[in-house]
This record gives structure tokens, sequence and C-alpha cells, in this order.
């Protein structure tokens, strides 16, 4: 293979990686919801407080909790995050998944690049059986999210969730293992 064909050649490397949140992400990750408030407005209230980064990396140290950034391989930058919560094990082995992209990484398909690294890591080394997104009704870009990735609508729950100081509609998408290990036999 000549130096011009290697160069031609895509990229391997996926499009984003995932890691734990440390101190050290605070400014950014502070900064991409400050920047994202007209984009989470009436979906989801942002982190704005460096009290509010204490607890959240807090929360992503207990057993019953996994936070995720969602990262860019090519300059590190944080483009979002998934947070796995509630895990409740024995014979459940399910939690709910929560996730957001800052809004300068919109719809430039970095959450669905994330979302099989995700689902990996629960359906694998985590064990889970089954993972619920919850996610309001008008959100075209969340639902179409989680529909690509094999989950399936359970339902609607009235003034599900308190979101942004109202209660809010949610519908209920969820994700066994065995379903995921079908989509990606399928793909």
């Amino acid at each position: 293979m000549t130096e011009r064909t290697r160069r031609a050649q895509p990229s391997k490397l996926p499009r984003v990686y995932l890691r734990p949140p440390t101190r050290a992400d605070r400014d950014e990750f502070l900064a991409n919801n400050r920047a994202s408030r007209r984009h989470f407005r009436g979906l989801a209230s942002p982190m704005l407080s460096p009290e509010a980064f204490a607890a959240y990396l807090v929360r992503s140290r207990r057993s019953d909790c996994v936070c995720l950034l969602v990262c860019r391989h090519e300059d590190q930058a944080i483009a979002g995050c998934v947070n796995i919560s509630q895990i409740v094990r024995g014979p459940f082995q399910s939690a709910y998944m929560g996730y957001q992209v800052f809004a300068p990484y919109a719809s430039q398909g970095f959450m669905s690049a994330a979302m099989p690294l995700v689902l990996r890591h629960l359906f694998g080394p985590l064990k889970l059986h089954r993972i619920e997104a919850n996610v309001q009704p008008g959100n075209v870009a969340s639902i179409a999210l989680v529909r690509r990735a094999g989950f399936r609508l359970e339902g609607c729950s009235p003034r599900y969730l308190k979101v942004a100081g109202r209660w809010r509609d949610h519908e209920r998408w969820a994700l066994t293992v065995e379903d995921w290990k079908g989509t990606r036999r399928r793909t």
C-alpha cells in the first residue's frame, strides 16, 4: 500500500469514547451546560454551578450509578454525557439511562456513535439485563436515538418526571440484553 493510499483511507478510530468524569472536567462541563441552556429548555435541568458538579462526581462513584462523558476522539472535547441510575441488582438487573448532548455538538451524530459503546458496557461488564430510557414525547431526536439503538416503546407515563420545574409526560423506552444481542446480529 502506498503512502497516498494509506492517507486516503478513512480512520478506523471511533468518533467518540466514554470515560468517567473527574474534577478536572468541571470547567468544560459547566461551560457546555451554560452554552446549552436554550438547547435543553424544557428537556433537562442542566448543572450550572460548581456545587452541582461536585454532587455529580459524588453520585458517579456510587454503586447504583454510572456516569460517563462522551468525548470526541479528534480533540478530547466533552460532547455530552450518559448517566445510568438506580441500578438494581439481584433478580432485577435493571437501570435507568439518561443522556444529553451539548448544544455545540448536537445533530452531529456523537450520541449515535456513543450509544453502542454505552450498551456494550451496560450489557457486558455491568451485566445488566434491562435498560429503560424515559423520553418526553416531543423530543424527536432523543426518540430517534433510542429507536435506532433497538429500544422498544413500552408506554407513556403522564406527569412522570419533574423537569425545569414542571411535571412532564414521558414515553418509556426499554431494551433487554436479549433484544440488544438480536439487534447486533442483524447489523
